[in-house]
């Protein structure tokens, strides 16, 4: 007899005028929404299966109970490993469905409430944006339960800077919504009545821009990533110029164009 998952994901798929938006709902709120192995593997599964819809503009990833983003890997499950290759098998989980965040060729959004902590913080960190209710905290605290913070904990750096990052994880400090969007680590806050409310701005911002344009920009900001300066320049030149060859530019440069010019009286 198998046994049922404990958790759930939902995907809420809304489909607009000039494409979809995808919601993707997690739901382990009896356990603060951790991650554990299954939760790993259904969730990466989740974005690689949303990677291939050519209609998708934007996906928001959120959580279910208003107590955590994302609480962290499942801290009983770590505690159970004792070999190396235990360990090693387990945290690439994390890292694969990161990275499968960081690939998914449209803009991911996180909505987040309550706590995100360790590996929470390393899925909201591959997310293009981060949007927060006031009512958020954020943390690390891999230190204090002996294992050192790793894989997306390496985009830390680059979100809000060395000194804040050796702060937040050599203390396992956590920090509250104010200081994080302070930091630089999330884009927005505001209050949790209105949090929907400003992920749908968002959303609509991304919807309205035009969808090749979108998905090039997010593709070769990953690339200048990885780039030194000198190519990473040369990779937005390669990407202006296949944009002009395809043409999406031609009527919203048109319409911009003819726009109707404001009354000078």
């Amino acid at each position: 007899m198998t046994t049922p998952a404990a958790h759930k994901i939902e995907v809420r798929r809304e489909q607009r005028e000039h494409g979809a938006v995808a919601h993707v709902v997690y739901d382990y709120s009896r356990r603060l929404n951790v991650l554990n192995p299954p939760a790993l593997r259904d969730l990466t599964d989740t974005f690689h299966s949303l990677a291939k819809d050519d209609d998708l503009r934007v996906v928001v990833f959120s959580s279910v109970g208003g107590k955590a983003f994302i609480g962290g890997a499942d801290i009983n499950h770590m505690a159970s490993l004792r070999e190396g290759e235990e360990g090693r098998a387990f945290i690439t989980l994390i890292h694969k469905l990161c990275q499968s965040i960081r690939d998914c060729p449209v803009p991911v959004i996180a909505r987040m409430e309550g706590y995100t902590l360790g590996a929470g913080l390393e899925v909201a960190a591959a997310c293009d944006m981060r949007i927060a209710a006031d009512n958020a905290f954020f943390g690390m605290p891999e230190v204090k339960v002996g294992i050192p913070s790793v894989v997306e904990a390496a985009l830390l750096p680059r979100l809000i800077g060395w000194g804040r990052t050796s702060r937040l994880l050599l203390t396992a400090e956590t920090i509250d919504a104010a200081k994080a969007e302070a930091w630089g680590m999330v884009e927005e806050v505001v209050p949790l009545a209105g949090l929907d409310a400003a992920i749908g701005r968002c959303v609509d911002a991304i919807v309205e821009a035009t969808p090749k344009a979108v998905r090039s920009q997010k593709t070769l900001m990953r690339r200048w990533e990885r780039l030194p300066l000198d190519e990473a320049v040369q990779a937005g030149i390669d990407a202006f110029a296949q944009s002009i060859a395809e043409g999406e530019h031609i009527k919203p440069m048109a319409d911009f164009a003819n726009r109707k010019k404001p009354s000078s009286s």
